[in-house]
């Protein structure tokens, strides 16, 4: 189950003017250290820790590489991911230059069986007023729609797989640009 917490804080711009909302947010857990996911996955595939490690070390030195050669990598069973970056647009091609970009980013796209699992994910929602106290506990009835980041449907994968333009844009995340697909650039918010 996701554990989300609602907490009650004010949310207003203006200075000396109070206007309380409850703010959702995930509460995350500790991160694991990448020993403790090594330790586990030698567990459950009865490969030694030793060999699993010197995969998993070589496996992050592939992506990585690949990744900043422009690849959109595979992570088996997870998904894949590719890095980009966010931009400003300029009209005229004489404007172009490296100080339109304003962000370096990573993009994961997870894959069908992430979405199903995450789909299938209760969540359940933990209100605190802003005092601190618990004043309501709800487990979610949501549509359970998971967002893609590429822009694509919930069932695996970008419905965009062309090389041209997207000047759209999905309805959420921090891709509103979409993804112009394999070969194509993102002129919605200047996400390539």
């Amino acid at each position: 189950m996701i554990q989300i917490k609602a907490k009650q804080q004010n949310v207003s711009f203006e200075k000396n003017v109070e206007k309380l909302a409850f703010v959702l947010s995930a509460h995350l857990y500790n991160t694991l250290d990448s020993d403790k996911v090594i330790e586990e996955a030698a567990k459950r595939s009865g490969i030694s820790e030793g060999v699993i490690k010197a995969a998993w070390d070589a496996a992050g030195e592939v992506i990585r590489t690949w990744a900043t050669e422009g690849h959109n990598v595979p992570l088996p069973g997870l998904g894949s991911m590719r890095f980009g970056v966010r931009s400003k647009s300029v009209q005229s091609v004489e404007d172009v230059k490296t100080s339109l970009i304003t962000a370096r980013r990573v993009i994961f796209t997870p894959s069908k069986e992430v979405k199903d699992e995450l789909q299938s994910t209760k969540i359940a929602i933990t209100c605190y007023d802003k005092d601190g106290n618990i004043v309501k506990r709800v487990t979610s009835t949501d549509t359970n729609d998971v967002e893609d980041p590429e822009g694509g449907d919930n069932n695996g994968g970008s419905t965009n797989t062309g090389g041209g333009t997207n000047t759209g844009g999905n309805s959420g995340g921090d891709n509103n640009g979409g993804n112009g697909g394999s070969g194509g650039f993102d002129t919605g918010d200047g996400t390539f």
